[in-house]
């Protein structure tokens, strides 16, 4: 729903490199040069006057098949391989008073006849030092709150939805953001934080391909049944005999001026409107670690309406009734919002407990905007325990309580960004896992159950592990109520190996 994440060529990306490094070169020459010695002869590697660079990375094979494509012989010689091999290239330089940060994935595309091998900067920032306060900025993922994934507080950065086969890791989906980071270490135990996101971009989700949400693209469908379903309420009972020809000729005018979803998602958010910021604090308190937090910014879900009540038209003669799909309304904008939270975590009992909650207030405080998203509470809870025969269990619930829930959807006309949506949306995540043979082996079963939508993810998973060599095999299953979030993918079910060098 927002635009791509830019390709860079490697020629761009060395020189953003060097730019970053410089200022470690430059301390190191200088401090090289008053000691008589340009890095070589007697200079000390271990004095500390030559900054450190550190490069890491891994790569990885992967091939995945989708259930529904291994079902006959034509279409199992139609499967695409896709991106097959991949890395990742991360670059750290650390100096006496700052570090450079440049992590890199490389994705080649073997989609087409023409290869290519783009290279996507995944993060690049610089931090600097100053006493007790650290300054980053640059492109960052940067994770608040207390939940293992995809915590209510955790609003800074965007998710990537465009292949829900790497939904199991959290971090690797974040987007990164051009941002501002201040952290303020106050004494041992406590931190204050703020934060400066200059523009904003919203979750990404596919525009096609299996990935494309079903609810989404399915929005043309719904309009076309939602405004032929309400003609005969609209259509007076002298006129009854010609519904049927009313109902004909509306159906041509939807198939001839058809919407495109597409159009709803072209907005652009790269300015200074779109700024955001704010501020956080955590501390120890005995056995407690509590968090505190404010941040105004947006909404990383698009919210739309759609205006139907302009597309009916009277006129004098017969049929008596035109309609024109091409007077539909619709608005499309990410809502601004403010979010007060707190969080909580405290081992007990052998139980590592985490909470959050809090509230994010809209601009709809009376509830009636279609555009616009209630207000709503927000809360998680979860735990990680070391259960028994070796068996761990990350079990974690979050949810959403819609404020004035009786409004939305008040007018049949106009269909609402939360048309449809109970009062609750609550999901919950399990995580069982146990490690065998010298934990070599891994057994990990990762599920996503939506309670009101009545759908889930499930993702059992071997994984074989030696050194650096790790050797996966999963498989992806998706179910439950095609009207909920997870269950309009459940054609998408998967089965994925990958193996992966990590140096």
């Amino acid at each position: 729903m927002n635009r791509m994440v830019k390709h860079y060529s490697f020629g761009a990306v060395l020189h953003l490199l060097f730019l970053l490094l410089l200022p470690s070169f430059v301390v190191f020459s200088q401090e090289s040069a008053d000691s008589g010695s340009f890095g070589f002869g007697d200079t000390d590697s271990t004095s500390g006057n030559m900054p450190a660079v550190k490069i890491s990375g891994e790569i990885s094979a992967q091939l995945l098949a989708f259930t529904d494509e291994l079902g006959s012989s034509d279409k199992r010689k139609g499967i695409e391989p896709g991106n097959v091999f991949s890395g990742k290239l991360n670059f750290t330089a650390s100096g006496k008073t700052a570090d450079g940060v440049i992590n890199l994935k490389v994705e080649p595309d073997f989609s087409d006849d023409s290869f290519s091998s783009p290279v996507i900067i995944d993060e690049a920032y610089l931090r600097i030092y100053v006493g007790p306060v650290d300054i980053e900025a640059g492109l960052r993922k940067l994770t608040w709150g207390r939940a293992d994934s995809f915590g209510p507080l955790d609003v800074i950065n965007p998710v990537d939805y465009s292949d829900l086969s790497d939904i199991g890791n959290p971090r690797d989906i974040k987007l990164a953001r051009p941002m501002l980071h201040v952290s303020w270490n106050m004494g041992t135990f406590s931190k204050l934080e703020g934060v400066f996101v200059p523009w904003f971009a919203g979750n990404k989700y596919a525009m096609e391909g299996r990935w494309a949400p079903p609810q989404i693209m399915g929005l043309p469908g719904q309009i076309q049944a939602g405004v032929i379903n309400s003609l005969p309420g609209m259509v007076p009972p002298l006129f009854s005999a010609y519904l049927p020809t009313i109902i004909k000729d509306a159906n041509e005018a939807f198939n001839k001026e058809p919407f495109d979803p597409a159009d709803l998602y072209q907005k652009k958010t790269d300015t200074l409107k779109y700024a955001q910021g704010g501020l956080r604090f955590t501390t120890t308190i005995g056995e407690s670690d509590l968090g505190v937090q404010y941040y105004f910014g947006r909404l990383s879900r698009p919210a739309y309406a759609i205006d139907l009540r302009d597309i009916a038209v009277l006129n004098l003669s017969l049929p008596f009734l035109e309609i024109h799909p091409e007077k539909i309304h619709y608005s499309i904008d990410y809502n601004y919002f403010h979010q007060i939270g707190v969080d909580y975590a405290q081992v007990i009992a052998g139980f590592n407990l985490r909470a959050e909650t809090g509230i994010n207030i809209t601009s709809d405080l009376k509830g009636d905007d279609e555009a616009v998203y209630n207000p709503h509470f927000v809360w998680s809870l979860g735990f990680d325990r070391d259960l028994f025969l070796g068996i761990n269990l990350n079990l974690q619930g979050n949810g959403l309580i819609r404020l004035m829930h009786d409004k939305i959807g008040s007018d049949p006309l106009v269909i609402d960004t939360e048309n449809g949506k109970k009062i609750t949306s609550t999901r919950i995540t399990a995580i069982l896992s146990k490690k065998i043979f010298q934990d070599e082996l891994e057994l990990k079963t990762t599920a996503l159950w939506g309670i009101e939508d009545k759908d889930f993810f499930i993702v059992p998973a071997i994984i074989w592990s030696k050194n650096d060599i790790t050797a996966e095999l999963s498989v992806g299953i998706f179910g439950g109520d095609r009207t909920g979030e997870l269950g309009q993918y459940r054609d998408n079910c998967y089965i994925k190996t990958v193996v992966g060098w990590s140096f």
